[in-house]
């Protein structure tokens, strides 16, 4: 399989200005262009001057008529046209989100984004049995911004979290959005900021079904020519926001696996893969969230747990817990406290066990614990203890929660699946009987 060079799918309609060009032309420039962001050029080095830039002007003494020289931007990294596309890989981190593309005399010759990568990318080759719920939980969760909040806030929490977007949130459903092209607007008309937000939010919110899958998601962006989709469950409430860059990160696997039929680029490939590999396998088994092993993580550890329990006629314990009345903190204090509140338990959680143990955010506000070596009395002593820690724990706002506990032995070769249900059972007769408490 040959593969493209980074001229063949390079975006050669470059806005770019020279770094002693005033900001204010810049700005011009972004508006008729319709880009967010433009390469400032200082004779072979290339930046780039974002919307966001333009938005950390308001608490910065530097003015418009100042020369682009006067900001502190983001080196950009340069490539010859005739780079193996394969050798761009390297790039896509957090930190990169665009890559020059130059000529031989180091003269622009277009620019790559993740949209030109995602718009090469075979959609026969895609993951078809992966759909957008499955890739949720790796994603950063997006901030919720109420529509009568002051325009002035929201550029301070999009300036803040370095956030290229937020979404207006009413009874949980998506009904406008603001990007950082809007911002760019905003601030060259000197728009009144403490109008509330709906007055210049984008109306109404295009969103995708959680449930679609990772194909028909990259080809709804193809089309859209979208930088980010907004995810909705059955009743159009807000799930969560995927980027370009997400999407190109879950077809990795695939893509690699179809790269690697091909024997000639074999060793290349994997020479510029393995350095990734090991950042994508813990994205994979990690929540973003609490940082505890996700679900799929833990039915992993499980099985090889159950492997060596067995060849030593050992025993094990799983522990199922949920935090009680944790709807009411959501609808209370908003679903960011309600963040503060799983990170706070996940904490504890991995404070109060060992390093043998296995903590896993099972879901929502459940957690498990697998005790190796544990029997069910020990396992509801810890879990006992536990408890009590939780209920004394003080989180910000909120002040105390409670925590209700399912306890099961693991006996035997049996699946992970029984011992959860056997744990579900404890756990509901936990809730049922008051709460705060541990049953078996």
């Amino acid at each position: 399989m040959k593969f493209p060079s980074a001229g063949d799918i390079a975006s050669t309609q470059v806005v770019s200005i020279n770094i002693n060009e005033p900001i204010s032309k810049a700005i011009d420039m972004m508006i008729v262009s319709d880009h967010r962001d433009i390469i400032v050029q200082d004779y072979d080095l290339f930046y780039v001057l974002t919307a966001i830039e333009v938005l950390k002007l308001r608490e910065s003494s530097i003015k418009l008529i100042d020369p682009i020289s006067h900001l502190t931007l983001k080196r950009t990294p340069a490539v010859k046209k005739d780079t193996n596309v394969l050798n761009l890989l390297r790039f896509l981190d957090e930190l990169t989100e665009y890559i020059c593309v130059i000529n031989e005399d180091r003269t622009i010759y277009g620019l790559i984004t993740h949209t030109d990568i995602t718009s090469n990318i075979d959609p026969e080759i895609i993951m078809d049995n992966y759909t957008i719920e499955d890739f949720l939980r790796l994603t950063r969760r997006v901030r919720w911004i109420n529509k009568e909040m002051s325009t002035s806030d929201v550029l301070s929490h999009m300036y803040t979290g370095e956030n290229d977007s937020v979404i207006i949130v009413e009874e949980q459903k998506p009904i406008g959005i603001l990007t950082t092209k809007d911002v760019v607007q905003l601030i060259k008309h000197n728009a009144d900021l403490d109008l509330p937000i709906k007055a210049y939010m984008n109306s109404p919110v295009e969103s995708i079904h959680k449930r679609t899958s990772i194909r028909e998601a990259l080809e709804f962006v193809k089309a859209k020519h979208y930088k980010r989709l907004i995810v909705v469950d059955d009743e159009g409430r807000l799930s969560g926001i995927i980027t370009q860059k997400e999407l190109i990160l879950l077809t990795y696997n695939r893509w690699a696996l179809v790269m690697k039929e091909h024997q000639e680029e074999l060793q290349e490939i994997n020479s510029i893969l393995k350095a990734q590999n090991q950042e994508y396998e813990l994205l994979a088994s990690i929540d973003p969230l609490t940082k505890l092993y996700n679900r799929y993580k833990f039915k992993q550890l499980f099985n090889s747990s159950l492997e060596t329990m067995l060849q030593r006629a050992g025993v094990m314990s799983l522990v199922l817990l949920d935090i009680d009345f944790f709807k009411k903190v959501n609808d209370q204090y908003g679903h960011n406290v309600g963040d503060d509140v799983l990170q706070k338990i996940s904490e504890l959680l991995k404070n109060e066990t060992r390093e043998v143990d296995i903590v896993c955010r099972w879901g929502g506000e459940e957690f498990t614990i697998l005790f190796p070596t544990v029997d069910l009395e020990q396992a509801c002593t810890i879990a006992e203890k536990i408890r009590g820690k939780i209920e004394q724990l003080e989180i910000d706002k909120v002040g105390h929660v409670t925590a209700s506990f399912g306890v099961a032995e693991v006996s035997g070769k049996v699946f992970l699946e029984d011992v959860v249900a056997k744990a579900d059972d404890a756990l509901y007769k936990a809730k049922s009987s008051g709460r705060n408490k541990v049953m078996w």
